[in-house]
């Protein structure tokens, strides 16, 4: 990289920079990055494209994101958020901490203009002014605060790009099956908006304030905009699953219930019906499991024990269906569309709770544009092939997880494009070794 010399050139830099007309950063695609170890576990990779691991030895990075100079953002749970800038052959020449916090564990966002940076423990989420030539951050603020606790610690975090005033933070359930919070002023299996600009002085109380973007979401980690600003979100689905039916019960785990993708809409203006089922309807992903009801296929909505006040039929005009389902277990934690807004890319975290095991790949979903300019999977709701594995684990079935962040396999957490949006870069939060690897279609 060209080093500028004199104050007046970076403080040059930084305005054309961030000025809406100035070309975006762009670096090579690096086929090996010298000093790099190999990858740590082995992978599969379609034959559309090319991967480089580009960063290792990190500590469970679980987000991805860059500044308007192009610089390399990651947060690293438990540790913090560190900075990372790139040389002329597109491999990382320089590293730093940005902030350090033992507290910080997923959430990390950062405004258009690349001013404001926002992270999140599992009780709080922070501000601070950013500065992308000097890589430093300063007058760190509470925006929101008093986030419940529960087995999912992780609170995503993320700007709107139509309207950065506003940001999104997602809670997830307190425990497999939350009953509480088939009410919303539980503050749990949850995504809440939040204007900045309105801010209390000492920050938002979560539970109490903001506005609900969607509720009846189990655990919404990954959150993605496509290019209408509208949001869409990829569900951790339950766990240990028995469909009880005349006080007989069948074990439909392994198979059921899907992962989902919602679309959650605007974040201005919150859907009228914005209820998407938990705890009580559920997705299918396996209809033959559910032999008392031959009418459910792939995407249709179920309860575990169905009766004569509420069943499976019940969830209809009631839960918002998914746009799209996954394989049970998968556990979808970041995503994002391409700058076309012809794909969405999804990590797969991978399973704990399924023999043999499954999941551990970036999934691309085909998406379409209608008339009306509104986005959407290419394939039917109650399709099951309507994504493609492009890159993964090379024998998911053998991974053994027995936690978050261990297993014999990597564990596919952050995802994002580049500002040129030419490099997709997906991350695993083993903590064996966090690494960093970067992405390109072939041409």
């Amino acid at each position: 990289m060209r080093l500028l010399t004199t104050a007046t050139a970076v403080a040059a830099l930084v305005g054309q920079a961030l000025s809406q007309d100035a070309p975006v950063p762009s670096f090579p695609f690096p086929t090996t990055c010298s000093g790099v170890a190999a990858a740590r576990y082995p992978f599969t990779l379609d034959a559309g494209w090319q991967a480089t691991k580009i960063v290792g030895s990190l500590r469970q990075p679980r987000t991805i994101i860059f500044d308007p100079l192009g610089h390399m953002l990651v947060l690293q749970a438990t540790m913090g958020i560190s900075v990372h800038t790139f040389g002329a052959d597109g491999c990382v020449n320089s590293t730093k901490t940005l902030f350090q916090s033992s507290g910080l564990n997923h959430g990390l966002s950062l405004t258009p203009d690349g001013k404001t940076l926002y992270a999140s423990s599992q009780t709080t989420v922070w501000s601070w002014a950013y500065d992308p030539a000097a890589m430093t951050v300063t007058g760190q603020k509470t925006v929101v605060s008093g986030m419940g606790q529960g087995i999912h610690s992780t609170r995503t975090v993320a700007v709107s790009p139509k309207n950065p005033n506003l940001i999104l933070v997602s809670v997830g359930a307190a425990s497999n099956w939350d009953n509480p919070t088939i009410d919303p002023s539980v503050g749990r299996a949850i995504v809440k908006v939040f204007d900045v600009s309105a801010a209390p002085a000492n920050g938002y109380s979560y539970n109490t304030q903001g506005t609900v973007l969607g509720y009846g979401l189990r655990n919404e980690v990954a959150l993605a905009f496509d290019p209408n600003g509208h949001v869409w979100g990829a569900e951790n689905s339950g766990d240990d699953f028995r469909r009880t039916v005349n006080g007989q019960a069948t074990d439909i785990h392994i198979d059921n219930p899907a992962e989902e993708l919602n679309y959650l809409g605007d974040p201005a203006a919150p859907l009228a019906n914005n209820w998407f089922g938990y705890p009580t309807c559920f997705t299918v992903w396996e209809p033959s499991n559910f032999r008392d009801n031959t009418a459910l296929k792939t995407g249709s909505q179920f309860v575990v024990t169905p009766n004569t006040t509420f069943n499976d039929a019940s969830c209809d005009g009631k839960s918002v269906p998914p746009s799209l389902s996954f394989p049970a277990h998968m556990a979808p934690i970041g995503n994002g569309f391409d700058p076309a807004g012809e794909n969405l890319y999804i990590t797969f975290h991978g399973s704990w709770d399924r023999q043999p095991a499954q999941g551990y790949f970036v999934a691309e979903v085909p998406f379409t544009k209608a008339a009306d300019g509104s986005y959407a999977p290419a394939a039917a709701p109650d399709s099951k092939t309507g994504y493609k594995n492009i890159i993964g684990t090379t024998n998911p079935g053998s991974c053994n997880s027995p936690s978050l962040t261990m297993s014999t396999c990597w564990r596919l957490a952050g995802l994002s494009w580049d500002q040129a949006g030419e490099r997709l870069f997906i991350s695993s939060d083993n903590q064996a070794e966090g690494e960093i690897f970067v992405l390109r279609k072939k041409v």
